[in-house]
C-alpha cells in the first residue's frame, strides 16, 4: 500500500510540469470573436460568414461577431484585417476579388495577401453563369459563340463594375472563345442581373449563388457554369469546357484569413473548427442550395490557392489591358 501510494505521488510529481504548461495555457476564445466581412450585408461572402460564424458561436460558447467593413472593392475591410492583432479575435473574410484580382488592379495597394495573413481555410467556391435575356437566340454554348461572331451589332454584357469577376470572367471568355462583346459596368451584382432580366443587355457572366433563383424562375436563361464540373445545385447545367470552350475555368471563392503571426496551433485550431461547421451535413446542405460548391483545405493550400489565383487573373487584366477607372 505504502509502495503504491509512493508510486502515484511520483507519477504526479513526473507530470506536474506537463498539467502546469497546460494549465497556462490560455483557453480560446475567451471572449468575442470580430469576423471582418469587406462587403455589405446580402452577398455571398456575408451569407457564407453568417452562416460560419453562428455555428462557431454555438460550438464556442462565445460570440462571433460580423463586422461588415464595405467600401473601396473590399480593399478597406481586408487592410482592416490584415492590420489587427495576431492573437486570433479578428478574423476575415476573403475572396478572389479581394484576395487576387484587386491586387493585379492597383499594384499600389498597402497590403498584400500573400505577406499579411495567415490563412485559416477556404469554405466554398461558386461558379459563374453565362446567363442571356430569354429573347436572345441561343440555347447552347455552341449557338451563343456562333451568335456572338455573327451579330452585325455587337452583344453587350453587364457586369457589376470594372474589374468584377463578372467583368473578368467575360473577358477571358472572349479571349478563350475568340468572340467579341462590349462590356456594360452596373453598380452591383444585382443591378448587372436585373439589366438582363430587363433586356438593357443581351448576357452576363452572373455569379451562381445570385442568379439560381431567376435562372429556375425563368426570368434568364442559363447557358452553361464557368467551373470545371457541374454545379450541385443546376446538374443539368453543362460547364463551358464541356459545351465550346475546352479548358475554361473561372470561379469565385470564400474563405477565412487570420493576420499574419498568428500562432500555427491557433491557425489550425481555427482551420479544425471551420471544418467542424463546415462538414455539418446541415450546413453544407444549405450552402450547397445557394449555387456554393464545398472546397474546405488546409492553411497551406489556401495559401497556394491565393497565390495562383492573383497569377491566373493576372494574366487576363493584362492580356485584356484593363484598368480600373
Amino acid at each position: 500500500m505504502k509502495f503504491a501510494r509512493l508510486l502515484i505521488g511520483a507519477l504526479l510529481l513526473a507530470g506536474a510540469p506537463y498539467l502546469a504548461a497546460e494549465a497556462a495555457e490560455p483557453a480560446y476564445p475567451a471572449h468575442p470573436v470580430r469576423m471582418i466581412v469587406p462587403f455589405p450585408p446580402g452577398g455571398a461572402n456575408d451569407s457564407v460568414a453568417r452562416l460560419v460564424a453562428q455555428r462557431l458561436a454555438e460550438n464556442w460558447g462565445i460570440a462571433v461577431v460580423i463586422d461588415n467593413r464595405a467600401g473601396a472593392g473590399g480593399n478597406i475591410g481586408i487592410e482592416t484585417g490584415a492590420r489587427a492583432a495576431s492573437d486570433g479575435y479578428t478574423l476575415t473574410i476573403g475572396s478572389n476579388s479581394t484576395l487576387a484580382t484587386n491586387v493585379v488592379l492597383e499594384p499600389n495597394l498597402p497590403f498584400d495577401p500573400r505577406r499579411d495573413f495567415a490563412p485559416v481555410s477556404l469554405i466554398v467556391t461558386a461558379a459563374n453563369i453565362l446567363v442571356v435575356h430569354p429573347s436572345v437566340a441561343a440555347t447552347s454554348t455552341a449557338e451563343f459563340i456562333k451568335l456572338a461572331r455573327s451579330s452585325a451589332r455587337k452583344l453587350n454584357f453587364s457586369s457589376f463594375g470594372d474589374g468584377s469577376s463578372a467583368h473578368l470572367t467575360g473577358e477571358m471568355f472572349k479571349s478563350a472563345a475568340g468572340v467579341d462583346m462590349v462590356h456594360i459596368p452596373y453598380k452591383g451584382g444585382g443591378p448587372a442581373l436585373a439589366a438582363v432580366i430587363g433586356g438593357e443587355v443581351q448576357c452576363t457572366f452572373a455569379n451562381l449563388s445570385v442568379a439560381l433563383p431567376q435562372v429556375t424562375g425563368g426570368k434568364v436563361r442559363g447557358i452553361a457554369v464557368t467551373s470545371a464540373r457541374r454545379a450541385t445545385a443546376l446538374p443539368d447545367m453543362p460547364t463551358l469546357a464541356e459545351s465550346g470552350v475546352p479548358g475554361f475555368e473561372a470561379t469565385a471563392s470564400v474563405g477565412l484569413l487570420a493576420p499574419a503571426g498568428t500562432p500555427r496551433a491557433l491557425v489550425l485550431r481555427l482551420n479544425r473548427d471551420v471544418h467542424r461547421v463546415v462538414g455539418d451535413a446541415m450546413i453544407s446542405a444549405q450552402l450547397q442550395s445557394r449555387g456554393l460548391e464545398i472546397a474546405l483545405s488546409t492553411p497551406e493550400e489556401f495559401a497556394v490557392y491565393i497565390r495562383n489565383e492573383i497569377e491566373r487573373w493576372g494574366r487576363v487584366v493584362r492580356d485584356a489591358g484593363i484598368r480600373v477607372k
